[in-house]
């Protein structure tokens, strides 16, 4: 998921861009139907690793390049909420990873787990366009909890 850079006022929270968000989620999802119906697993593996990078240095994102060239022409008008978007980035890098995996097990010999893996990336990320419910987001909170809890003993 892309999101927009953390915009912080020296009183309130980061700020996330919807739009941004939604055009990632079509992307995944449009990127990841191609490779898996035309069996080119480049596609996701060059995908998953944008995504990573976007993850891991959001600054950098070639999705969020995407977004700033089309999203207007598109239609997409920003769409700013006070959000933290590291969950979305670490959301982001959990989908960027399992499509580097599908890529991996369909080039390693074994195309069912890389199409179940990703399957599961177009699953998820139509569940957060669709529902708004984002799955490595959730992930990301239960980490967070379970990191407070360990490192508070």
């Amino acid at each position: 998921m892309i999101t927009s850079p953390p915009l912080r006022s020296t009183s309130g929270p980061a700020q996330t861009d919807l739009n941004a968000l939604k055009l990632n989620q079509y992307t995944v999802i449009g990127v990841t139907v191609l490779a898996l119906v035309s069996g080119v697993s480049a596609l996701t593996l060059l995908l998953g690793a944008a995504m990573l990078l976007g993850a891991l240095r959001p600054e950098l994102s070639p999705l969020r390049v995407a977004y700033r060239m089309f999203g207007r022409r598109l239609g997409l008008r920003p769409e700013v909420v006070a959000e933290d978007p590291r969950a979305h980035h670490f959301a982001q890098g959990v989908g960027g990873v399992f499509l580097i995996a599908s890529s991996v097990s369909v080039l390693a010999g074994l195309p069912l787990l890389g199409l179940g893996l990703g399957l599961l990336v177009i699953a998820l990320a139509g569940l957060n366009l669709s529902q708004k419910i984002c799955v490595g987001c959730l992930l990301y909170f239960q980490y967070r909890r379970l990191r407070h809890a360990v490192l508070s003993r």
